[in-house]
């Protein structure tokens, strides 16, 4: 791993290191109205992950020095280097935290799923804010530790939910908060997505890997297999691997409002059920159940929380319309949408929170509680990283709620690969361990379908897994052995 979790933190934005090197830096406020930002108030800002969302993300950062870009498809990393080329580019984001890590203040992480945790938590132990891209982690272990480490270190974070900052999941909290539903006893979500294939038997041969890709570093921590173009750069998601499938893209944007509006936790019961389920991809829809305990009443806030079950789908699968739904009206906003079922009235918004209402009808005047972002989703990050521990106004989506929020979207995951026992599931979020799975208990996973079509019929010769041991295999879904040469930092205590 290098030697890069020895380096100390650099003290930036400080006027100590600059009057030590003997450089006079101009107050911020002496330049605010010349329309420009004095030195010390830029952060430096490195990208690991630069070829989709990530390019999109430091765009919207270009407001500081984005001093280093690191990524293992340098193909697909073309316009980022291209628009930022004095940036120095690394392959591997442990060789840039090595050479780099005195002089870099921030990191944004837009990697495969399977390496955002990784990824971020090393930067976290070198006092390193974080902008990680949805979502958060790839196991509840890691969304744990993220948590942990951020609140140890003290650094600004953000997880790439951008709806987290938007109007509509406020506005959502303020009616919940002010009873203008009533008590919220069942929720349904659902999301047009995926829109990569999934339900997918691996490729049964490798190819060679381009000149401008390092295969090996987007293993990661990952167990290895040959290259297949069919993995990356796009379609990752449709991989267990490396990735979380539709249930893991979006629902940290479609259940965000149902999260913080409800005051969830740890669930304490999960079930899944899906189109046929392969080994090595997700299915091509799925369905999952979480339940969550009664919360207490906090205070200002006017409706109490019993216990509610949350329901997700995903694949074309969405719920059905309540009697009194409008003709016409569709339920599909940006990608999805949400019902809250209230026992006065049911709330509807589509992703990110969008455009909520209410099913009766009703424009609610509730005033505002909870402050507004005018900047973007990474502006807002860029703000607090640049404010003391002490005195910081924590971003939209910090990791002290992304991290528990995480471990609930990744708990549909579980739910869904561990459907074949056949039974809800029992969940100790706590100690982060399912309490109903026996010692002894088996199940089986389809490697291939086998389907073929003889004399216009389909006709199916199934390829079966050898028996699994069901509690070791939740046990590896909950916390990743990783690949020999990568490891996490301990989980603070």
């Amino acid at each position: 791993m290098g030697n890069f979790s020895t380096i100390k933190r650099r003290d930036f934005i400080g006027a100590t290191a600059t009057a030590a090197a003997g450089l006079t830096i101009v107050p911020s406020h002496v330049v605010a109205g010349l329309g420009h930002k004095a030195p010390s108030d830029k952060l430096n800002i490195a990208g690991v992950g630069i070829g989709g969302m990530g390019f999109s993300n430091l765009r919207r950062m270009e407001s500081e020095n984005i001093v280093a870009l690191c990524d293992v498809d340098w193909d697909h990393s073309k316009r980022c280097f291209e628009h930022f080329p004095k940036a120095r580019k690394f392959w591997d984001w442990r060789k840039m935290y090595d050479e780099m890590g005195k002089s870099i203040d921030a990191v944004l992480v837009a990697t495969a799923d399977h390496t955002h945790a990784i990824i971020a938590a090393h930067a976290m132990t070198l006092n390193k804010h974080v902008y990680v891209q949805k979502p958060l982690t790839h196991s509840v272990y890691e969304s744990r530790l993220l948590t942990k480490l951020a609140e140890k270190y003290k650094v600004a974070t953000s997880m790439g939910n951008q709806g987290a900052s938007g109007e509509g999941v406020r506005q959502i909290q303020e009616w919940l908060w002010n009873n203008e539903i009533g008590e919220v006893t069942k929720v349904e979500a659902f999301t047009d997505r995926p829109l990569w294939p999934q339900g997918l038997a691996a490729p049964k041969t490798g190819m060679w890997p381009p000149e401008t890709m390092n295969w090996d570093l987007f293993i990661g921590p990952a167990k290895f297999r040959p290259y297949h173009r069919m993995y990356t750069p796009w379609t990752f998601r449709g991989w267990w691997d490396f990735g979380t499938g539709a249930l893991g893209d979006m629902a940290c944007h479609i259940l965000h409002p149902v999260f913080m509006g409800l005051k969830l936790g740890y669930p304490t019961k999960v079930q899944g059920v899906s189109t046929l389920l392969m080994t090595d991809s997700p299915p091509d829809s799925e369905m999952v159940q979480l339940v969550f305990p009664a919360r207490p009443k906090e205070k200002g806030i006017k409706v109490n929380f019993p216990e509610v079950q949350v329901n997700w789908m995903d694949g074309g699968m969405r719920p059905l319309k309540p009697s009194d739904w409008p003709e016409g009206r569709d339920m599909n906003v940006s990608g999805g949408g949400v019902i809250f079922h209230g026992t006065k009235d049911k709330l509807i918004c589509g992703c990110y929170g969008e455009k909520p209402w209410l099913l009766s009808g009703r424009d609610p005047k509730v005033p505002q509680s909870i402050p507004r972002i005018t900047t973007s989703h990474e502006q807002d990050w860029i703000r607090a990283c640049k404010e003391s521990p002490e005195n910081r106004t924590e971003t939209a989506s910090p990791f002290s709620e992304a991290g528990p929020f995480n471990e609930m979207v990744v708990m549909g995951v579980l739910a869904v690969r561990l459907q074949d026992l056949n039974k809800e599931l029992h969940w100790d979020g706590l100690n982060m361990e399912f309490t109903n799975i026996r010692d002894n208990e088996e199940f089986k996973f389809c490697i291939d379908d086998g389907m073929e079509i003889i004399e216009g019929h389909p006709r199916f010769n199934k390829v079966w897994s050898d028996p699994i041991n069901a509690k070791a295999f939740s046990r590896e879904l909950i916390k990743h052995t990783y690949r020999n040469g990568w490891s996490l930092p301990d989980m603070p205590q």
